[in-house]
């Protein structure tokens, strides 16, 4: 299907994944959106025809509710062409876009509204927006919610641009507070400044800098969200958790009623401190990548629910800025890069584990929606948009910074071999990334113009144009 196909079709799968489990089932698409769900046999008259093998599993498009895109302003670190692109290839159909690195980041209203413009004509999936709230901010928090982001992300550490400052303990229950009357949510880089080591060159060695951001810091600052939360009654959200020793207060949190979910990311399911080279600064981020211990409690707040999503916290830059002082984990940029590989490296880990697909496919689909308010994707359901892929979970994949189509070419995924790919992904039935076409590189079918939307936390649908549909 391309951007010339007939509006109507069928897709027809052995095993399509319905939420829970895998169930055969032909989906009917009419108009970019999901029609019927038929037996997989049933006929469907004048329809064309698209076959799942059985070697592969029909899934919801996925949805990435933290991604950096950082355009404008830092458009060579990754931009809404190349990074929908790689959303697209990694089965992703919606993300929702972090309120910096981009200048202007994305802390008022017309800062919105140039990151919109930005995307507007370079998206090929569908783009949302989360706002910032930063001291400058505060108190004046409502236009930005009125406009249509999804809710208000802070640091409570510094965020190492100068452009996001960061909330301390007073600020954060200012927020909290204020997100809680306007019914919207707060989302938290959680570490505590006063217990991270100090800034500047720390050497090649991984270990040095691990000890830098200690698993104390993050625990510490949970706390003061999960106060703030109960305190606020306001609705908060843990970013990318990495110290899953933070996991019981969390569970005790939500036992007593205080409204609070939590994310963690690929690499701190898939990677581990014991194996970081000497200089390998593709592997920094903030918190960091703890030990093989640690991953392996994460691992069971995956399976017992604690974890509601996991999702890239995709946070590229230049190649120069990632191999700063020589690979000096101190003076390199932190952030990893893997917004296309995200499902492949999830489930090669978890098949190693013995968990099956159908337990992690939540946490990339229904999880990363419900995190971000979004009520109609994720699914596969009659009068959803026809957001569909097909993963082949048996593939191999072995990764090549250099033919994904981020913009930069590092990863901490380079040179992995990963279990499952990613075949085809259609967007309101329009395809968007096709495997059999794409060559080396296994690019989208760029053929036709992008064809992604932006999205407000209304669940308006902007269109290129900008008409609202």
């Amino acid at each position: 299907m391309t951007a010339s196909s007939p509006s109507r079709f069928v897709v027809r799968a052995q095993r399509a994944f319905d939420g829970t489990g895998f169930v055969p089932v032909a989906v009917v698409v009419d108009e970019g959106r999901i029609v019927d769900l038929l037996p997989v046999a049933a006929p469907v008259a004048g329809a064309p025809e698209v076959a799942v093998t059985d070697e592969a599993v029909l899934l919801p498009g996925l949805v990435d509710s933290h991604v950096h895109v950082n355009e404008p302003g830092r458009t060579e670190w990754e931009g809404f062409r190349s990074a929908t692109l790689a959303a697209a290839a990694g089965g992703i159909t919606t993300l929702v876009d972090m309120p910096l690195n981009s200048v202007p980041p994305t802390t008022t209203v017309s800062g919105l509204e140039v990151k919109r413009a930005a995307a507007t004509a370079s998206a090929f999936v569908d783009v949302g927006f989360w706002g910032g709230a930063v001291p400058e901010n505060l108190g004046r928090l409502a236009p930005l919610h009125e406009a249509g982001v999804y809710g208000f992300k802070c640091f409570l550490a510094p965020s190492g641009v100068e452009e996001f400052g960061h909330l301390d303990r007073a600020q954060l229950r200012a927020a909290m507070d204020e997100v809680a009357a306007l019914g919207s949510r707060l989302i938290v880089h959680a570490e505590d400044p006063a217990l991270l080591g100090a800034g500047g060159a720390l050497g090649r060695g991984y270990d040095a800098f691990l000890a830098s951001r200690p698993a104390t810091s993050e625990a510490s600052a949970i706390e003061a969200v999960i106060a703030a939360a109960r305190a606020s009654g306001a609705r908060a959200h843990i970013l990318h958790l990495s110290d899953a020793r933070s996991l019981p207060a969390i569970r005790a949190a939500r036992a007593e009623g205080v409204a609070l979910t939590v994310e963690t990311c690929p690499h701190y399911l898939t990677l581990v401190a014991e194996d970081i080279p000497d200089g390998a600064a593709e592997f920094k981020c903030c918190p960091p990548i703890r030990e093989a211990s640690n991953r392996d409690l994460l691992w069971e707040g995956v399976v017992d629910g604690t974890i509601d999503a996991i999702v890239s916290d995709h946070s590229p830059s230049t190649v120069d800025l990632k191999r700063a002082g020589d690979g000096d984990f101190g003076l390199a940029w932190g952030g990893i890069s893997g917004l296309q590989v995200g499902l492949s490296a999830v489930w090669t880990e978890a098949h190693g584990r013995g968990i099956p697909l159908e337990t992690v496919l939540p946490l990339f689909t229904t999880g990363p929606a419900a995190v971000a308010g979004l009520s109609e994707v994720g699914r596969i359901e009659v009068g959803a948009p026809a957001h569909l892929t097909v993963f082949a979970p048996d593939d191999e994949l072995r990764i090549d910074a250099a033919a994904l189509h981020h913009r930069n070419p590092i990863s901490a995924y380079d040179g992995r071999m990963l279990r499952g790919r990613i075949l085809r992904t259609w967007l309101r039935g329009r395809s968007v990334f096709d495997a059999a076409r794409g060559g080396a590189g296994e690019a989208p079918d760029t053929r036709g113009a992008p064809g992604g939307r932006l999205r407000s936390r209304t669940d308006e649908l902007i269109g290129a144009a900008g008409e609202t549909r």
